[in-house]
């Protein structure tokens, strides 16, 4: 009986609790576009429960009757704590401006950039996924001053060229260094199957551009001194996504599909225009050598009745691209997570070449207590290249396709492939070849991060970068090179493992009257390693086809190698703002690496900045003329020792010399114990002012980079036993102007129009060295290294003209001496552009968007080497001709750069002779090859709806956006060949600017769509 009316007096109170509680509806939003806002957290004022508003933002709560108001916050704004009889429809937000002030990722701490006195570029990660690329390095391109960006081949996945601020090198390393999450990630390519000179892959394809948040270009020493001895080259900051604290889950998915075509395609002359060609040289050959004309015997009796074969048709195809994405993304009261995992696919224009990717990434943080906080971000990466040869390679599927001549067939008669020459046939290698490259990687870091006072933590870190290639090639009967030796295999590994420790103790206190004293100081330590390990295996001789692994060889081999070094590193940085308006820094790094000599491991690398907020003087705000206005100034030194050997300093003795059967070794390296860094002392001066209420942003700066002590390989006498001995001797400089501008031109309710401008000049100069360095063009010598001239510079015969009465080509006679030899040859351009820059418009309409984007260069030359090897004059008896051979010299009188056709092989000095037209003392080492590289290029247009909240949200999304874009829609160019952004050479630093049998960049089309859940 008691039991049951305990049990009627506990349901009466319960009724009557909760008839004392009461629902609270109503939605967030925000307070200057009324927009909603999601995940707004909701809780009772003194209690630690509640919730959050919806995609929709609006929001049910049970307080009880007693509750008098509820608190409201959200990242971004202002935190407001609303009274319960207040509480209307719609409770407003409003932007938290200070907070809102750009804090930017510099190197171990943030800073308001509004403060900062070094030079630096921030790029948000959807400015960089709006241009199609598989790899975000790939995607800066036009973005960013001071940073020239180009793709070295329309192949997916592969090399591009990336400097900042200039070459700084001849022998070491001129890539920055790239930090994503806090690990140092390797951006060397790993891909060692021979593919002509080309740079095979970009590395940091492995990376997903969805995956990033924000990416931090730091250009000046005042950025980059304290990253010390890997920072000369710049240094490029990357945070992935996190997610935020007391938000719920917010799910992203997205696809595109794309298609893509070659712009311009190689072509040939006709098979009868080719034997035209040949009749032609043959007959000038003959005139040329006093020979009866009725005498000459022509090679084709009717030119006209030669075939014609289409080789070209079958090289290129229309590649397909997809991409697949989805992530989530939110976080508790103590704890954030973001993971996400992607998918892409990309065709190669020309075939068979593609790239494919799988990606993972995890991202989690977790505050244990009020004081700990732990962490970690880890990236999981699997690539697969189908790799082809083209550039500098006869038996490339391109230079097989488009060298030998157009009469002639491509199967015999038999059915079977026809070869001609060196060249094999481009059908049987688009069918037949195996060669693939399996890339497995990981990069990641764990971090642990200690209040010890509000202003003082204590941070540590471990990270890896963990990058395994396996590269497995199979060449088989039906092609060259598997047709001499019965069949051949190969395979690689090549490991890369590169680990980190730091520790980073940071201090950040305002204090004085109104807070008018600010320091933010940090010191720390790194631990670095880096271990390359290198496997590799080859096998000839196969009973058969279908046997394909080196173990089924008839003749098998290998070998192995390994290297490792190891770095220390302490570091201080300290910066001390007064009042808002005066701001000094420095930083000092102090770096041991194993690279280097004994007497001399030891590198310092201090730096000094300067602050000026004009915009806060009482005479500039009088002005009423900007709304901001600094100066800044830095200098000082960062260093380089990326890009030599890991034992460059040391003595080596190398195996191999052998006597008879016994084993036998010899030096092959002589020691340098006072070897030590490269140095890179820059001087910056910059300044940044807004106006018309921050609607016109400005940014400008001069700089001038001075690398001495280069880890430079100079000659030494061969009696040393030696040719060349690494040391540091030579100098470079780098100097130049960079010019930022963005607008907001119309901003209303429904309509809105902004601009975005920058555009960077560099001049680059050998200031010393020993001696001509010359390379290039598999040993035609035609790059040089010459004292007083900029890297990358072309050495080649200038023609002049051709004489319209001769035909024949006219040289400039440097030295005067009346003779066209060797000492005439000078530098006639270089392959580093002048000028680099973008222009990008974006317009919004209500829910449409539309973003228009030009890149451009100006100032560079190209080295056709199509044109040198296929505008011949005749003297390559087995390979065709371009089109542009009919331009050549057939008439008195007639007008043209490209002389008249012979082989002659008469007195090669003679100036205006027909033996240097193509051949002789010139061998068709002429500028008329040589061409602008200058060009604008509609690089990208995005036509974008975003289906409006109201309808996107009774499907449970919170934003749905679909496009279409088109890429390389348009290109303004001088340049003859198919694509000015080329650089067919690009595994050598110093052979820029060639296009020798290289994919194109192609056209592409879009359509995709983005949903957040």
């Amino acid at each position: 009986m008691k039991t049951k009316l305990l049990f009627i007096i506990w349901v009466l109170f319960a009724l009557e609790v909760q008839a004392q509680d009461r629902t609270i509806t109503g939605k967030v939003v925000d307070q200057t576009d009324q927009q909603p806002l999601p995940g707004v957290s909701i809780r009772v004022s003194g209690q630690k429960s509640g919730t959050l508003t919806n995609t929709d933002g609006s929001f049910s709560i049970r307080v009880s009757e007693a509750e008098k108001s509820l608190v409201f916050s959200y990242i971004g704004y202002l935190g407001k704590t609303v009274q319960l009889r207040d509480i209307g429809k719609l409770v407003t937000l409003e932007p938290d401006l200070q907070q809102l002030s750009e804090v930017v990722v510099t190197g171990y701490s943030t800073q308001e950039r509004k403060f900062i006195a070094g030079s630096i570029t921030t790029l948000k990660g959807e400015d960089l996924t709006a241009t199609g690329g598989s790899g975000f390095n790939q995607l800066i391109q036009g973005k960013a001053t001071g940073v020239q960006v180009s793709s070295n081949s329309g192949v997916p996945g592969g090399g591009i060229t990336f400097r900042i601020r200039g070459n700084n090198s001849i022998n070491a390393s001129v890539e920055p260094l790239y930090v994503i999450d806090g690990v140092f990630v390797n951006s060397s390519n790993s891909i060692r199957a021979g593919l002509g000179n080309q740079t095979a892959s970009n590395p940091l394809a492995d990376i997903n551009p969805e995956d990033i948040e924000s990416l931090v270009i730091l250009k000046d020493a005042s950025a980059t001194a304290i990253y010390g001895s890997m920072g000369a080259n710049g240094v490029v900051l990357v945070t992935t996504k996190r997610g935020s604290l007391n938000t719920k889950a917010k799910i992203n998915l997205s696809s595109y599909q794309g298609w893509s075509e070659a712009v311009n395609k190689f072509k040939s002359v006709s098979g009868a225009e080719t034997a035209m060609l040949a009749n032609e040289a043959v007959l000038n050959t003959g005139l040329d050598q006093k020979k009866d004309p009725a005498s000459i015997v022509l090679p084709f009796a009717d030119p006209s009745s030669q075939p014609t074969y289409d080789r070209v048709s079958g090289l290129f195809r229309t590649a397909k691209t997809s991409n697949y994405e989805v992530s989530a993304q939110g976080g508790s009261a103590t704890s954030t997570y973001y993971t996400g995992i992607g998918y892409l696919k990309q065709e190669s224009v020309v075939k068979p070449s593609d790239f494919e990717r799988f990606t993972g990434r995890f991202n989690y943080d977790n505050r244990l207590t009020d004081k700990l906080k732990i962490g970690t971000s880890f990236n999981f990466t699997r690539t697969e290249r189908a790799l082809s040869g083209s550039d500098n390679n006869p038996t490339g599927v391109i230079n097989s396709a488009i060298f030998p001549r157009s009469y002639l067939p491509i199967y015999k008669p038999d059915g079977t492939y026809a070869r001609y020459g060196s060249f094999d046939n481009h059908i049987a290698l688009i069918e037949n070849l195996d060669n693939h490259a399996v890339g497995w990687r990981t990069i990641g870091n764990v971090f642990g991060e200690y209040t010890i006072l509000p202003e003082l933590k204590l941070r540590t870190s471990w990270s890896i970068d963990n990058n395994s290639v396996y590269e497995n090639s199979y060449s088989n009967t039906l092609i060259s090179a598997g047709i001499a030796s019965n069949g051949s295999a190969a395979s690689y590994e090549t490991k890369n493992l590169v680990l980190t420790n730091e520790q980073v103790l940071t201090y950040i206190k305002s204090f004085g009257e109104n807070k008018k004293h600010n320091i933010n100081a940090l010191v720390g330590n790194t631990i670095y390693s880096k271990l390359y390990e290198t496997t590799s295996a080859s096998g000839t001789g196969f009973a058969t086809n279908s046997l394909r692994s080196i173990d089924n060889a008839a003749i098998r081999s290998g070998s192995s190698s390994r290297s490792q070094n190891k770095m220390v590193s302490f570091f201080g940085k300290a910066s001390y703002t007064y009042d808002n308006k005066y701001t000094i820094d420095g930083s000092i790094r102090a770096d041991a690496s194993s690279k280097f000599g004994i007497n001399k491991q030891w590198g310092y690398f201090p730096s000094g900045g300067l602050t000026w907020r004009a915009g806060e003087e009482k005479f500039i705000k009088d002005l009423n003329i900007f709304d901001e206005l600094k100066f800044r100034g830095s200098i000082g030194l960062s260093g380089n020792q990326n890009g030599i050997d890991d034992y460059a300093a040391l003595g080596l003795w190398s195996a191999g010399y052998n006597y008879l059967e016994t084993a036998g070794t010899a030096p092959s390296q002589l020691a340098n114990p006072d070897l030590t860094w490269e140095t890179t002392r820059q001087i910056d001066l910059g300044t940044e002012f807004s106006i018309l209420k921050k609607r016109l942003n400005v940014s400008f700066d001069y700089y001038n980079k001075y690398t001495y002590d280069l880890l430079l390989n100079v000659p030494v006498p061969y009696r040393s036993g030696f040719s060349s001995y690494l040391q540091n001797y030579g100098a470079v400089r780098n100097k130049g102007l960079e010019l930022s501008i963005s607008s907001v031109n119309v901003e209303t309710k429904n309509f809105s129009w902004t601009t975005e401008f920058n555009v960077s000049k560099n001049d680059n100069k050998i200031e010393k060295l020993a001696s001509d360095i010359t390379l290039g063009a598999s040993g035609r010598n035609i790059s040089i290294l010459r004292e007083g001239y900029a890297v990358n510079s072309f050495q080649l015969y200038k023609q002049l003209y051709v004489d319209p009465k001769t035909g024949n080509a006219v040289y400039d006679d440097v030295n005067g001496d009346g003779l066209i030899t060797s000492a005439d040859r000078q530098i006639v351009g270089n392959a580093l552009p002048k000028y680099t820059g973008g222009l990008n418009n974006t317009v919004k309409v209500k829910n449409f968007d539309l973003n228009v984007f030009f890149i451009f260069q100006q100032g560079n030359k190209i080295m056709n080497m199509n044109d040198f090897f296929l505008v011949h004059g005749g003297t390559q008896s087995n390979i065709g001709f371009l089109p542009r051979q009919l331009e050549r010299w057939h008439y008195e009188g007639q007008q043209t750069d490209i002389p008249r056709m012979t082989t002659f092989s008469g007195d090669p000095t003679i100036n205006g002779g027909s033996a240097n037209n193509y051949g002789g003392n010139v061998a068709s080492l002429s500028s008329r090859y040589l061409e602008d590289g200058s060009f604008i290029r509609l690089k990208n247009v995005s036509l974008g709806y975003t289906i409006p909240t109201v309808t996107s949200s009774r499907w449970g999304i919170s934003r749905a956006r679909i496009y279409v874009s088109g890429s390389n829609l348009l290109t303004f160019t001088k340049y003859k060949g198919l694509d000015p952004e080329v650089s067919s050479q690009s595994s050598n630093q110093n052979t820029a600017g060639y296009d020798w049998a290289t994919v194109p960049q192609s056209r592409t089309i879009q359509v995709g769509v983005n949903v957040s859940l």
